[in-house]
């Protein structure tokens, strides 16, 4: 097994243990997902864009920005960049001229096996010293703490 020594603590922090390991985690793994994401082009979140459209090619731009849950400006400044690299096209819903209809193209879909290799990759690397059991245990911890910080950001900041 790998050295499992945690990074000193912060003062601050004391009190937050498990909030400064997940922020420590999500770095870390945020870090090296960029690093693989560069390798194809991408910039992180634009992969996430992309799997949306491998499972349903043709969503809104609006059914995009609710399925990842990222803020407007982001979105709209991703998909921009992706349109300009010649991944996907934008064009107005037939049902809504305002609604964009986002599509992939061929060097887009050309992407979908990459990305995979690249989440399967990044997968091997953060599992390799867990058991079965523990990656199913701790899948379940991240969903439930993930539901309470959403359903507590609903709410004010401190309360």
């Amino acid at each position: 097994m790998s050295d499992t020594t945690a990074p000193e603590l912060p003062n601050t922090a004391r009190h937050g243990r498990l909030g400064y390991a997940i922020f420590q985690l999500a770095r870390a793994h945020r870090g090296h997902a960029a690093a693989m994401l560069r390798a194809l082009n991408l910039h992180p979140g634009q992969e996430l864009l992309l799997m949306q459209l491998f499972d349903h090619d043709g969503r809104t731009q609006a059914e995009l920005l609710e399925r990842v849950g990222r803020d407007h400006s982001t979105v709209s400044k991703s998909l921009r960049r992706m349109q300009e690299a010649g991944l996907l096209t934008r064009t107005p819903a037939p049902h809504d001229r305002r609604a964009m209809v986002v599509s992939l193209t061929d060097a887009g879909r050309a992407l979908q096996e990459p990305i995979a290799g690249m989440w399967r990759t990044l997968e091997q690397v953060s599992v390799r010293d867990l058991t079965p059991d523990q990656v199913e245990v701790f899948t379940a911890c991240a969903h439930i703490i993930e539901k309470s910080v959403r359903d507590h950001s609903r709410q004010t900041p401190f309360g």
